[in-house]
């Protein structure tokens, strides 16, 4: 069974993290440790073993959990250029709409320990604490808060739902994955997190670089049974852009902070910029 291991930094070299596995996983062999890339915050291996979880720090020196291995690709750029890909392109934003429907049927109560946010009150606070004058940020929040759409019944929500953080195969989407962020909250931010300009990687289609609005929206009502109004998903587009820039700000000081010093930390800070210009481009 193929598995995967997140820990944060600093890292642990294959040979001793090979032993500490044999040793929590009361296993002969772990066979094929291979650290993947990607993960900004994690580290990531492949090995195949079994499947379990552990939230003592102790055992391997942080929390962990080994995952089933899906075979597939996460990469934006090879899921939207690969020919390997080419007949997932066209199906994937119908894909994305019914994994999203079936998340925010699941009745949150039956789910206990995720918390409850207000994401639009949460990235206000943040970028508050930053003390850093953004005024086209300023300009989407005011915007925000003047067209607010009615609220959903709360959802469980991914709160990351893009490229990136799912698996592709040739025929489509085959898992959703970093979970880390999920909570109980308004559903249609997942959908207008999926639209985000910077999650389009350069593609063509709003959704997810490949796939337009009414493939997106079709699929989810199928599976949800609530149609989407399309200008309600562009006011969450609009907080997801806003979002990602606020977040690119707070990337920027874990590094400039000393916390974590990092050149990927500071190259997202560069990012800042970028989408303050696309949060004009999609202000309507």
């Amino acid at each position: 069974m193929g598995s995967q291991r997140c820990l944060p930094s600093p890292p642990v070299s294959g040979h001793d993290l090979a032993a500490d596995l044999r040793t929590v996983l009361d296993v002969d062999d772990v066979v094929d440790l291979v650290r993947l890339s990607g993960g900004a915050s994690r580290e990531t291996w492949s090995f195949e073993a079994v499947v379990a979880w552990s939230g003592d720090s102790d055992v391997l020196g942080a929390p962990f959990t080994i995952v089933e291995r899906v075979d597939g690709e996460t990469i934006a750029r090879k899921i939207l250029r690969d020919d390997e890909y080419a007949g997932a392109r066209p199906v994937l934003a119908a894909h994305l709409g019914r994994a999203a429907g079936a998340l925010h049927r699941i009745d949150p109560a039956t789910v206990p320990g995720l918390p409850v946010v207000d994401e639009v009150a949460q990235y206000r606070a943040v970028l508050d604490a930053s003390g850093q004058p953004h005024p086209a940020f300023e300009l989407g929040f005011r915007w925000l808060e003047a067209n607010r759409p009615d609220p959903m019944p709360p959802a469980i929500v991914h709160g990351d739902f893009r490229l990136g953080n799912v698996i592709v195969g040739p025929d489509g989407l085959r898992a959703v994955i970093d979970w880390e962020l999920a909570h109980v909250g308004e559903p249609l931010a997942d959908l207008g997190w999926m639209c985000v300009k910077a999650w389009r990687y350069r593609g063509p289609g709003r959704v997810a670089g490949v796939g337009d609005v009414s493939q997106l929206l079709d699929a989810y009502e199928e599976i949800s049974g609530v149609r989407v109004d399309p200008e309600v998903l562009r006011w969450w587009e609009v907080f997801g852009t806003l979002k990602w820039g606020v977040i690119c700000i707070m990337q920027a000081d874990v590094h400039l902070s000393g916390a974590s010093r990092s050149h990927e930390l500071a190259a997202i800070g560069r990012r800042v910029c970028e989408n303050e210009y696309d949060l004009l481009l999609v202000l309507p």
